[in-house]
């Protein structure tokens, strides 16, 4: 029988579960766009998002997801025939720079796999061989939303600056920002990418690009009237925040998000967070000492706050993903970029959760791992609700 009628948890890491008040927020008549309250909360967006990235850098909004962000932080920096380094802990920056490769720009790669951080030691080595300064930018992703690896990035500053080398650091927060800890200035980042539709809780659509005075000099021939962040970050007339028609009803969305970080505090919200990954963590530890299940990331001080990546092999991971949204209500996420793709799955914690949510959420895997004879260890929601009493 299924148990799924009733509110379904949308427990993927991206797009996250949205908050009432943003729905309500948004359920609204378009407004004017020529003059009044959204011209005031538009520029009202831009001191906060300033503040969630711990920034002072100028922030350029497009319709569009974190590739537009991705595409748009490229294409205001580098000319064609530019080199950029990638740091590859997983599918989501090798994309980055495959982005870059078809805007004629040349790439090489440090890949460091898919279950470990990037080595902050061989970045400082390959950039300090580069005695020409051909590398123009180092990308990197915080957080790989498909394997959960979680990246120093502050520790990859000190990489760059320890090798002596004038290349711009890049970091994609898309799946971090309002989860994991970034601190865009004391760390050191140029430019920054994000998109609203996980730690930002907001339904997708919007990306967004941070960028420093460095990154905004460094511009080079591909950038085009559309992707130009100065008009964006600068505008003399409204409709330059969008280079067109404002994207309405995710701006009153935003709004309230932001105010939802506001009100808790954004240290607050890190600490709830971490509190809420460790939850997940001490689950999985139980199960994994018996049977197939792991977690992608061995070492707890690489992992994400905002989603974990698990391995439970071929077809397991399907299976147990149908089983808990079917029966019971519960979407997983896919094993997106990992081959077999039906091996994997992921839990998303980021964004509008509380310790009820993944509680239940943990209790469901836990269901569907007995429902389905899949061999795992036992005491996992004994040891998860020990971690919430802790807090």
């Amino acid at each position: 029988m299924s148990l799924s009628n009733g509110r379904a948890y949308l427990a993927i890491p991206g797009p996250s579960v949205m908050p009432d008040v943003v729905l309500r927020a948004m359920h609204r008549a378009s407004p004017n766009i020529y003059e009044g309250e959204l011209h005031d909360l538009t520029a009202s967006l831009i001191p906060d998002l300033q503040a969630v990235a711990m920034s002072t850098a100028k922030v350029a909004i497009y319709i569009g997801n974190g590739h537009a962000a991705w595409e748009a932080a490229l294409a205001n920096t580098m000319s064609r025939g530019d080199t950029v380094l990638v740091l590859a802990t997983g599918p989501f920056c090798i994309g980055w720079g495959a982005m870059a490769a078809g805007m004629g720009v040349h790439v090489e790669t440090l890949d460091f796999g898919y279950n470990m951080p990037v080595d902050a030691g061989r970045v400082t080595e390959y950039l300090a061989a580069d005695k020409a300064g051909r590398i123009k930018a180092v990308l990197a992703v915080q957080v790989d939303t498909s394997t959960s690896v979680k990246n120093d990035i502050a520790a990859l500053r000190a990489a760059v600056d320890a090798a002596g080398h004038p290349a711009l650091l890049f970091a994609d927060c898309i799946a971090s920002l309002g989860c994991d800890r970034f601190e865009m200035d004391a760390w050191g980042v140029d430019v920054m990418v994000a998109g609203c539709q996980k730690g930002l809780m907001t339904p997708a659509g919007l990306g967004f690009v941070w960028f420093n005075a460095k990154a905004d000099a460094a511009r080079g021939d591909c950038v085009t009237s559309y992707w130009d962040w100065r008009p964006r970050a600068e505008p003399e007339q409204f409709y330059q925040y969008f280079n067109g028609t404002a994207p309405t009803h995710h701006l009153y969305g935003l709004r309230a998000a932001l105010d939802l970080i506001k009100a808790e505090g954004l240290d607050h919200v890190f600490a709830r967070h971490a509190k809420l990954a460790q939850t997940v963590w001490a689950a999985f530890d139980c199960w994994s000492t018996t049977g197939p299940l792991q977690m992608n990331v061995a070492d707890a001080a690489h992992r994400s706050h905002a989603v974990t990546s698990a391995v439970i092999g071929s077809p397991l991971g399907d299976r147990l993903r149908n089983w808990c949204e079917h029966t019971c209500g519960l979407t997983l996420g896919i094993g997106l970029g990992r081959a077999p793709a039906d091996g994997y799955f992921r839990i998303g914690h980021m964004g509008h959760v509380n310790a009820h949510m993944i509680m239940g959420a943990l209790g469901t895997i836990d269901a569907g791992l007995k429902a389905l004879d899949i061999p795992h260890g036992r005491g996992a929601l004994e040891a998860a609700s020990n971690v919430v009493a802790s807090a």
